[in-house]
């Protein structure tokens, strides 16, 4: 019985049936199968930008197992239907290709009606059992807003929700979330950015618990969550995990700007039908926000859109609707300045005493999600104030979870051309700048993080009376972020900037020099949200040959609000002086008003005056312009 045992267990190495993988590879010729969409997207070929042919973006040696499969559609499809006669066994190390590229397994075979017994198939145990614990019933596209503290993402992120069938809306954080990122453990945001910028890192998929994401970005990092579910049906949802499956020890080269999170997930998304071509339009870059819209542009395709609000949020709507002597009253409370038994809290009526501690245990909460240490004893203080609550024999009016009006898809389009004409000081002037992306405060706020500024790689070309065009600036990166201040929220608003601009020297001219400005400082917000005021501390520092010492670094300060007038129109008025105290000296004056009215989601007016003075020059400037987002 034991030689009998032995004699059922498969070979180690399966015998290649010559001729019929003969006629398998000629069958895909025939019907051009390397041609095909759903090839090409199983396999992540794009066509090459000059040169005839194809590249495949897949960076892991074993994904591609022709020797040139990487450039060959057809020799990888004679490769890939090869290995499927391999004789591998299945282990916690090891698959059987039929098993470790299932996906194409399972096309190829749709496609050439495989013979059993000349190709016999494999069984898949350990993508059985993974599929089993997924328990797939559907897809839900993530979108997480704008994060500034993470380069990673100040774009905001997207990942994959897989829905299990048993689950409702309940109990969707227990389902699985298929995530992309840098595979690295780096902190330093430069270093970071320096290194997802050239591909510095590999970018991998990974499968972990919802639950812990909503955690990371809503509790500690107060990013809201939109939830896109997707209409597939049962086969394009298991076309998408087949794929998942194949892509789960592989990597690419992480690129900050195209190859990321957004474009990638783009890429798993599409093998779900042959029609879809999502990653086409995103050849030069790629941000989540346009993803999202690029998905909700397929009429059908979303099913719903659930908002998952962060618990800043939650709070910060909860505290607009306390008046002054309740918010007080939270403020002591969540500080234990307060004891729950005050007289104060005792003279509300019975439904304020109550949403007042529970609106002091959440900001308790909330600050020790962040890791705030400004409580002896929070664990103490937070029972303390649920067992107030408890007392209170009422329920308290539901926490206000309203769905912004405008979803993160519904925003002006991130790239953006401005055509102008002007006037500075005695000469007239056009002027054509483009940005490649994203949002700066001047846009409509709709869609977007309020008060978060991204822009990177924006340009302007001028030519003033019957001189030649020149570039005015060229700017690769200007952050600028205004959080709101008050007693319960502390953030600071910061910014940065650098590129090339022109400024001006001791001689008259105006070189193009390197300027890399950065600040740091407070913002408010009125109570209707309307206007968002600001004071940064700068430090300003410009390189060229032909400033006084080839410098100059100053410090200052600036001032000013984005003032909402109504839905369509906003303006920004501002003054900034910097004291340049080193290299080339000098004070520098800035006074003026911005102003923006929209006209559409992805038109708009610009008005701009400012007077200008430095090294005893004064400039006065007008312009108007018309911008066009795309």
């Amino acid at each position: 019985w034991i030689i009998a045992l032995l004699l059922l267990q498969p070979a180690a190495h399966a015998e290649v049936d010559s001729a019929y993988l003969a006629t398998l590879q000629a069958q895909t010729r025939q019907l051009k199968l390397a041609e095909r969409p759903e090839w090409l997207k199983l396999l992540h070929y794009l066509p090459k930008l000059i040169a005839p042919g194809y590249k495949g973006l897949v960076d892991s040696s074993e994904f591609y197992l022709a020797a040139d499969g990487k450039v060959n559609p057809q020799a990888e499809l004679d490769a890939t239907l090869a290995s499927f006669y391999s004789g591998k066994l299945e282990s916690n190390e090891a698959q059987n290709p039929q098993c470790a590229f299932i996906a194409r397994y399972t096309w190829l075979n749709e496609q050439l009606k495989f013979d059993a017994a000349r190709l016999p198939p494999q069984h898949c145990a350990r993508f059985e059992k993974w599929r089993a614990a997924l328990n797939p019933a559907g897809l839900t596209l993530i979108f997480a807003s704008a994060y500034l503290n993470s380069p990673s993402s100040m774009y905001g992120h997207t990942l994959l929700r897989v829905d299990a069938k048993d689950q409702d809306e309940r109990t969707r954080l227990l389902a699985y979330a298929v995530n992309f990122a840098a595979n690295t453990s780096e902190t330093n945001g430069l270093a970071f950015a320096m290194n997802g910028l050239f591909g510095g890192y590999a970018g991998t998929f990974s499968i972990l618990p919802y639950y812990a994401k909503v955690r990371e970005y809503s509790d500690f990092e107060n990013r809201d969550m939109w939830e896109y579910q997707l209409n597939l049906s049962p086969a394009e949802i298991d076309r998408v995990l087949m794929h998942i499956w194949e892509l789960g020890s592989q990597h690419y080269d992480y690129f900050f700007f195209d190859e990321n999170c957004a474009y990638h997930l783009l890429g798993l998304l599409q093998v779900a039908r042959p029609e879809f071509e999502f990653t086409k339009k995103f050849r030069w870059g790629t941000i989540p926000s346009d993803t999202v819209r690029e998905i909700t542009s397929h009429v059908g395709l979303v099913a719903r859109t659930v908002y998952r609000p962060a618990q800043s949020t939650l709070l910060r709507n909860q505290l607009t609707l306390r008046d002054t002597n309740e918010r007080n009253l939270v403020h002591a409370l969540s500080q234990g300045t307060l004891p729950v038994t005050d007289s104060t809290l005792n003279a509300l009526p019975l439904a304020r005493s109550a949403v007042v501690l529970e609106t002091s245990l959440d900001y308790l909460n909330y600050r020790r999600a962040i890791g705030k240490q400004d409580v002896a004893e929070p664990a103490s203080l937070a029972r303390e104030l649920q067992s107030a609550r408890s007392r209170l024999d009422i329920i308290a009016p539901p926490i206000d979870t309203r769905q912004p009006k405008v979803k993160p898809d519904e925003g002006h389009r991130s790239s953006r051309v401005l055509i102008g004409a002007g006037r500075r000081g005695t000469n007239n002037f056009q002027e054509l700048q483009v940005r490649a992306t994203y949002h700066d405060l001047m846009d409509q706020d709709a869609g977007y993080v309020r008060g978060a500024a991204i822009e990177f790689f924006s340009m302007a070309l001028r030519r003033e009376d019957d001189h030649a065009i020149r570039v005015e600036r060229i700017t690769p990166v200007n952050i600028l972020s205004l959080a709101p201040r008050d007693e319960f929220f502390h953030s600071p608003s910061w910014k940065i900037s650098g590129g090339w601009q022109r400024v001006k020297s001791n001689s008259g001219y105006e070189p193009l020099a390197f300027v890399l400005d950065g600040g740091i400082g407070g913002a408010w917000s009125n109570q209707e949200n309307t206007a968002l005021t600001y004071t940064l501390l700068d430090i300003s520092t410009r390189f060229n040959a032909t400033l006084n010492k080839g410098y100059a670094l100053g410090i200052g300060r600036s001032l000013g609000g984005y003032i909402d007038i109504n839905p369509v129109w906003r303006i920004h008025p501002y003054l900034k002086a910097t004291r340049h105290f080193a290299g080339q000296q000098g004070t520098e004056f800035n006074i003026g008003i911005e102003q923006r009215v929209a006209l559409k989601r992805d038109l708009a007016l610009r008005i701009d005056i400012a007077r200008k003075r430095e090294l005893q020059q004064i400039d006065n400037a007008v312009s108007a312009s018309v911008q066009i987002y795309f």
